[in-house]
């Protein structure tokens, strides 16, 4: 699939990376240049997505099989890129998604140990072809840093609660997509201030635009 004029940027990372943080910087950026920007979050954005949301990060759904997490991110992205993601960039806007694709790949094929590539194949089906154009992972300095800091206000959702060894499978997935995509994928390491993060945030989508 391809769009004309929009551009389609995601943000991934382990859990408490400060992804939505600097979505919200870049928006913030992007729209003092003059580009209407589009946000939206995976899983969710829609009407429909809110409720798979709901059923994935539901903390008493422990019985739920890793196939049956898969199609549910699955089918909630499906729904957000017919409904959202594809319109706003046929119309030429900039699309800011708090994780897509590549989340899918690190959580449930490195963390739950599905096989990647058939993943891969999902996900393509799943976007009718619709890959980001950029892609920014952002990395806190350790595994443990990571997870307080995703859980230290409301709890850990069912995902968060994965804990410290599921979290480095998830890591070493990003890294090695990472690998694979230097084209597509930027890291940034988070520094030790928001704005420190966010100029390598804003320097590696900048080309874009």
């Amino acid at each position: 699939m391809t769009t004309t004029n929009g551009i389609f940027i995601t943000l991934e990372g382990g859990d408490g990376a400060g992804k939505t943080t600097h979505l919200m910087k870049l928006a913030d950026k992007l729209r003092e240049m003059g580009k209407e920007v589009v946000i939206v979050r995976e899983p969710g954005g829609t009407r429909i997505g809110e409720k798979i949301r709901n059923i994935l990060l539901d903390n008493e759904n422990d019985e739920m099989t890793a196939r049956t997490e898969l199609f549910l991110y699955e089918a909630a992205r499906s729904q957000i890129v017919a409904e959202v993601i594809k319109p706003a960039l046929d119309k030429g806007k900039v699309v800011l998604c708090d994780r897509f694709f590549d989340s899918t790949v690190c959580y449930q094929g490195y963390g739950r140990g599905l096989d990647v590539d058939e993943i891969k194949k999902a996900n393509l089906f799943t976007t009718d072809g619709l890959k980001p154009d950029r892609t920014v992972i952002i990395f806190t300095d350790t595994v443990e840093n990571s997870i307080y800091r995703a859980t230290k206000n409301d709890g850990a959702d069912r995902i968060e609660a994965e804990g410290e060894a599921f979290q480095k499978k998830v890591w070493n997935g990003f890294l090695e997509l990472a690998k694979q995509e230097p084209g597509r994928i930027r890291l940034v390491n988070l520094q030790p201030t928001k704005d420190e993060t966010f100029k390598l945030v804003f320097d590696a989508v900048q080309d874009l635009f």
